[in-house]
């Protein structure tokens, strides 16, 4: 029997990334994001709906959108979902989330000015920007890597250099 647990977000983030350690030391970001859908209703009239998706990043991935992500951000998603359940307070509480395999990050940062909106998600990004990070085998400009069980493709031998002018502090 197959199964397939695959999710697709584009949306944008409802407030800063919150980034944590585990005890061994991994990092471990939540993002909160808002994806807006519209629709007509049988009356035809449009309807505007708002789904709020938590979303886990780890690792080196985690570290990153911790530095350059902030509220109202666009980013595009792709992960899968886990479902997860504690005890809190005598009562088991449960949750639904997005462990994000790839995380890319859409337009402009909030204080570089307007967001290119109407970029596709492969569309090349300025050299040096954080969108641009990534290795080509991950499928696309700005993708960055897996969780704990994966690789984050920051040390691909074939990764291009990057251009001139780029920063050379940037860690991807």
């Amino acid at each position: 029997m197959m199964s397939l647990n695959r999710v697709l977000l584009i949306g944008n983030l409802t407030k800063d990334p919150e980034l944590r350690y585990t005890p061994s030391g991994t990092a471990v970001a939540n993002l909160r994001l808002a994806v807006n859908s519209s629709f007509k209703d049988q009356s035809g009239q449009r309807k505007e709906e708002t789904c709020f998706v938590t979303i886990v990043v780890w690792s080196r991935q985690a570290e990153i959108c911790n530095q350059y992500l902030k509220k109202g951000r666009s980013v595009f998603i792709e992960g899968r979902l886990i479902y997860r359940s504690w005890e809190a307070e005598g009562k088991t509480r449960s949750t639904m989330e997005v462990r994000a395999d790839r995380v890319q990050f859409l337009g402009l940062p909030a204080a570089s000015g307007a967001a290119q909106a109407g970029s596709p998600i492969g569309a090349p990004a300025p050299a040096g920007s954080p969108a641009s990070a990534g290795s080509s085998s991950q499928g696309g400009a700005g993708a960055m890597g897996a969780g704990p069980e994966g690789s984050d493709g920051l040390d691909d031998p074939e990764a291009p250099a990057p251009a001139d002018g780029a920063d050379a502090d940037v860690p991807f």
